[in-house]
């Protein structure tokens, strides 16, 4: 397999964008308007730090599992990247021959990702020598996760299926035991399940699992990937992990020797937000109940927009009845809202929402994208 990176098109499309909005409908991660200049970030201003933990004794308590199924990383892209090489260097084992084997497609490991889906996810398996291969999430069946999806697109050379839960980009949130069928159908098919799980702590109340969401962790042949990104709204630690069998992590591992490690004191910091995380985690949880409520409202009272907010949901993806997702986009940022046309998600027809800032900007965000909606109609 040969490594190629070309461009991502979505991240090179929204890069400048977020600074350059007025009002950002675009990202998701919860306090996402109250970032300063502060090297402490103003959550974590003031706490106190564990005396005696690690980063990857509190997640593996969170998860309940070893530190050896625990893996640190710089972000959850990073994890995703790391996860992907396991997993592919597991499925490849002794097939390549010592000049580096065939590259013809048909003996490529292949990798199914979820359709609609988050394009780098794909990009990240294509860059690493995969052939890629997708599965549909039928919006006609509000993007229902089906096992039967696997069976009927896996080969021979199947290695891992990629899936986000919430699904980036329409909230829908899977249960556990519906993962689980899912894991069964691609251990039956000879490889892993992939989740990343970044999204998966948005509901209110509190479930049973870490950060009180649902996770993949411990189902069979099953690998996940989280941050401290999207829920805790710290994303500048760029502080990720993934949680999987000890058969991964130390592949991921050992590829995690070519790439930056996660700086020290983006480690402290993290490790002092999982040591208050039951007060920062309520937090957020008012807050995500908040925007789901201002969005869920919003869509309610828009005639020309059809979608679901799913419970606790603070993102959407959603059609316009006359404009196409590119249509509105343009309209948006003519009044300096900033939302994501559906193309980067494998739907053109579609735009992506999220409420991520505070309720204040984003009760304002909304009315400014009403008006845009509004201008579409004239």
């Amino acid at each position: 397999m040969a490594a190629t990176f070309p461009g991502i098109p979505y991240l090179e499309w929204i890069v400048d964008r977020v600074d350059e909005a007025t009002h950002d409908l675009a990202t998701s991660d919860l306090g996402s308007s109250r970032r300063g200049d502060d090297l402490v970030p103003p959550v974590l201003a003031g706490r106190s730090d564990p005396e005696d933990a690690t980063l990857s004794g509190q997640l593996a308590a969170r998860y309940g599992v070893s530190e050896s199924s625990v893996l640190v990383t710089a972000g959850a892209t990073n994890a995703n990247f790391l996860a992907a090489c396991a997993l592919l260097e597991l499925a490849s084992g002794d097939d390549e021959d010592e000049d580096g084997g065939d590259d013809s497609d048909a003996s490529r490991p292949q990798v199914l990702v979820e359709k609609p889906g988050y394009q780098p996810l794909v990009a990240t398996s294509e860059a690493l020598g995969a052939r890629v291969d997708r599965f549909v999430r039928p919006p006609e069946y509000d993007y229902e996760l089906e096992p039967h999806r696997l069976d009927g697109a896996s080969t021979d050379d199947f290695a891992y299926a990629i899936v986000t839960n919430r699904h980036n980009p329409s909230g829908k949130l899977t249960p556990r035991a519906e993962l689980a069928e899912v894991a069964s159908a691609a251990a039956d098919a000879g490889g892993y399940l992939l989740v990343d799980e970044v999204y998966a702590p948005f509901v209110d109340p509190a479930a049973d699992g870490p950060f009180g969401g649902t996770t993949a962790s411990g189902l069979d042949n099953t690998v996940v990937t989280g941050s401290l990104t999207k829920f805790y709204g710290l994303g500048g630690l760029r502080v990720g992990w993934i949680i999987g069998p000890e058969e991964v992590v130390e592949r991921a591992r050992s590829a995690s020797m070519y790439l930056p490690a996660v700086a020290e004191p983006s480690t402290k910091l993290a490790r002092r937000a999982l040591h208050h995380g039951d007060e920062i985690e309520a937090a957020a949880r008012e807050h995500l109940s908040a925007n789901h409520d201002l969005l869920a409202t919003f869509v309610a009272d828009r005639d020309e927009l059809d979608g679901r907010i799913h419970a606790g949901g603070t993102f959407a993806f959603l059609d316009h009845a006359t404009a196409d997702g590119d249509a509105v986009v343009d309209a948006a940022w003519d009044r300096g809202v900033l939302v994501v046309p559906g193309r980067f998600f494998d739907a053109p027809e579609s735009f992506r929402i999220s409420l991520g800032g505070d309720p204040e900007a984003m009760e304002t965000g909304l009315e400014a994208f009403g008006d845009a909606l509004d201008d579409l109609d004239e």
